[in-house]
């Protein structure tokens, strides 16, 4: 008798079932601990943080808000996420919001001289 060996002759290191399932180990990381990224924020974390993306690899932004593109700086990498905090606004971000309050003001200041 050969006791259910004959179903599945692939036993418990399988790859359907068995234990230990999901992805093998990535190889190594789009981000480096302490190195600075330019990332926009996609989506919030259960926690209320910002998550970003860089080569689809999940980042957790402290404090940030969806829609942003802030330059964050990485503070731990671990298997399938990283932690940063912000360390200043991204370069699209940064030029477009002066010009746009300075143009919305100028306008009303000459009409009222």
């Amino acid at each position: 008798m050969s006791y259910g060996r004959d179903r599945d002759s692939r036993g418990y290191g399988g790859r359907s079932g068995g234990f230990g399932g999901g992805r093998p180990p990535m190889g190594p990381k789009p981000v480096e601990v302490g190195k600075e990224y330019d990332v926009e924020v996609t989506e919030l974390s259960r926690r209320g943080d910002g998550v970003a993306k860089v080569q689809g690899f999940v980042i957790f932004v402290q404090g940030a808000k969806v829609g942003q593109k802030v330059k964050i700086k990485v503070d731990r990498v671990g298997p399938r996420f990283a932690s940063a905090t912000v360390v200043g606004s991204g370069s699209e971000a940064a030029s477009a919001g002066p010009s746009d309050a300075e143009s919305v003001v100028e306008p009303t200041a000459e009409n009222e001289e």
